[in-house]
């Protein structure tokens, strides 16, 4: 029969999640490559009993070339919705190997998502030496002519480097620098390349260039990067709504306890049997 599973989507993010509360899901990085090739997606997404006391359940996520990731924002919104519809709840906390993270309802098919705080030391992203993350030493383009140098690094449980732009970030740029830096050595883990234009105090155009699944339309750490690199390099406020080529996510950096708050929705496609 195969295994059910869900096809959702935030922002245009895909998503494949798998209920593996029943029996265990652990599959090859070929199984994970396959399932895209049969229902195309950006990240692979299951669901297991709860680990730790409190939590609804422990979610693992795969990006569609084969490798386990840490965390994943838009999917964190998907899963979250799943749980108190099936909780029938207004609000929920799982685990992730990125630590605990929580949900909560913020209207039809719109959730607001606690991302915990944010990583800022280098060897929290991780950088492969010691730098100030608010501006680190790397640039694309010519040494005396930089075309994007000094940009921001900061882990939301998977690193991130955010540029800073000053227009709209074209493709080629994406592209082209995106791959680039991706497997820079300066990032042993590779790294989510973001290029960000804070275009007012509360509101920032960003594209992704996520590692492992290339320029996707949505990023939801890579969002929460952003506004956090931005706001550390006093570009905007610690809230803004960010433009991401599927649609707007509100994006709020906490005074109050530092942790990074996310708000935006989610569909559900259809359903189906691996």
């Amino acid at each position: 029969m195969g295994r059910p599973f869900l096809k959702m989507n935030g922002l245009g993010n895909q998503f494949v999640v798998v209920q593996a509360q029943d029996e265990p899901f652990d599959p090859s990085p070929d199984e994970v490559r396959a399932i895209n090739d049969h229902t195309p997606y950006d990240q692979l997404i299951s669901i297991e009993p709860s680990r730790s006391p409190g939590a609804a359940a422990f979610v693992r996520f795969w990006n569609n070339t084969g490798e386990e990731v840490g965390a994943c924002g838009n999917g964190t919104r998907a899963v979250a919705w799943l749980l108190m519809e099936a909780g029938r709840n207004d609000a929920v906390t799982f685990a992730t190997e990125g630590g605990l993270l929580s949900g909560e309802r913020a209207g039809d098919h719109v959730v607001r998502v606690d991302m915990g705080e944010p990583r800022l030391r280098w060897d929290q992203v991780p950088l492969a030496e010691e730098m100030d993350t608010r501006g680190i030493e790397l640039q694309i383009g010519p040494i005396d002519a930089p075309i994007l140098h000094t940009p921001g690094a900061v882990s939301m449980g998977n690193p991130h480097v955010v540029f800073f732009m000053d227009r709209e970030p074209d493709d080629a740029l994406v592209r082209g620098a995106g791959s680039l830096i991706e497997h820079h050595p300066l990032f042993p883990e590779g790294v989510n390349v973001g290029f960000a234009w804070p275009k007012a105090q509360d509101r920032i155009r960003l594209r992704v260039w996520e590692r492992g699944a290339g320029l996707t339309k949505a990023c939801g750490t890579g969002a929460c990067a952003a506004l956090v690199a931005c706001a550390r390099r006093g570009l905007t406020g610690r809230r803004a709504t960010m433009e991401l080529d599927g649609g707007e996510l509100t994006i709020e950096w906490r005074e109050s306890d530092g942790h990074v708050i996310m708000t935006g929705p989610i569909e559900l496609e259809f359903t189906g049997r691996l």
